[in-house]
């Protein structure tokens, strides 16, 4: 996967490289969210981190893939702001010390098979303290008989972010959308605060 990213991030436009994310515009936007110190964990294309960079935020953008963290550089550059951007793996954090005010997470818990959904969020969690604020984003929907052999990796099941993070978080969910006649088939988003 980690050659996928780095040379979907090098070569090509990647398809989700929409802009920020509406649910964290509307959170920033509103008041809810405010400026503080913030971290993107998967930052891909960076686009979450020049937003909130732009608003005032400190923030980190943590991605895996060297191509993407030479991307954001770039666009943080382009942009006129300052960003700090991490090479390290979410699943052993190794380059990263919290702790941090915001968590953004858009897609990549999610991409993650069980095992290292684990792993991440034994990382993630010393990057907290209590009143730390989760904004999680992932394809969610249980999965028709013929997508587990193949897509299990792709999609968390209605539940799993509640099962996985209640024990830290206090948990709001924002929205959540599914429609099996299109694929992926859902998604959710969760503002967590951390207890």
């Amino acid at each position: 996967m980690k050659s996928f990213y780095n040379i979907t991030y090098r070569y090509f436009r990647a398809p989700w490289d929409i802009g920020p994310r509406k649910e964290l515009v509307e959170l920033v936007e509103g008041g809810r969210i405010k400026p503080c110190r913030a971290i993107d964990l998967g930052s891909g294309t960076a686009s979450n981190c020049v937003f909130l960079a732009q608003r005032g935020f400190d923030v980190t953008g943590v991605d895996y893939s060297p191509a993407a963290i030479e991307l954001g550089k770039q666009r943080a550059v382009e942009a006129g702001v300052s960003a700090n951007f991490v090479v390290d793996d979410l699943t052993k954090l190794s380059h990263i010390a919290g702790p941090f005010d915001l968590l953004v997470d858009y897609g990549t818990l999610d991409d993650l098979r069980p095992p290292a959904r684990e792993l991440y969020t034994g990382s993630m969690l010393p990057l907290t303290r209590p009143g730390s604020l989760f904004l999680l984003y992932t394809f969610e929907w249980q999965p028709r008989w013929w997508e587990r052999p193949f897509f299990s990796g792709l999609a968390m099941e209605p539940g799993e972010a509640e099962r996985r993070f209640s024990p830290y978080f206090e948990i709001e969910l924002i929205v959540r959308e599914t429609d099996y006649s299109r694929w992926p088939a859902g998604y959710a988003v969760y503002l967590m605060m951390r207890k």
